[in-house]
């Protein structure tokens, strides 16, 4: 598709930028249309960064997985799950047994999305020392929360 083509394709507002040689981008997060910022969301809130994190671990059930991702409700999860499916970044299989058997993985898609996830993940679990110093000096300049 050449970059007029691409352009047109774009919903408003979406890759109003240039890149680096001029051609039109194809997504921009930044605009308030593009498609990217749902998906963005979706691997960035609490949950789906967590559930990406989890499932990089291998093959989950649902309530294994919700036993892996402490804290999340059994319906957050689904919620999490349908649309992190939706953008293709984890596969749903169900199997015919009885009783019936619901395995999630990542597709490639959500394993390259979850290497950048969990690098972010450890950097923040290394440096947590030094965030939690700077929240003190946050509190005492700031009289406490």
């Amino acid at each position: 598709m050449d970059s007029t083509a691409q352009a047109a394709a774009r919903p408003e507002g979406a890759g109003s930028n240039d890149g680096p040689l001029g051609d039109p981008l194809p997504f921009d997060v930044f605009a308030r249309h593009c498609p990217s910022r749902g998906t963005l969301e979706h691997v960035t809130g609490r949950w789906g960064a967590l559930t990406l994190g989890a499932l990089h671990e291998g093959s989950f059930r649902f309530n294994a997985l919700r036993r892996r991702v402490d804290g999340v409700s059994e319906k957050m999860l689904s919620q999490t799950l349908h649309a992190l499916e939706r953008d293709g970044l984890v596969h749903r299989e169900a199997r015919p047994t009885n009783p019936p058997r619901v395995d999630y993985t990542l597709t490639p898609l959500g394993h390259e999305v979850a290497e950048r996830l969990l690098s972010l993940i450890r950097c923040v679990e290394d440096r947590m020392d030094d965030v939690l110093r700077a929240r003190e000096r946050y509190d005492e300049t700031r009289g406490g929360r």
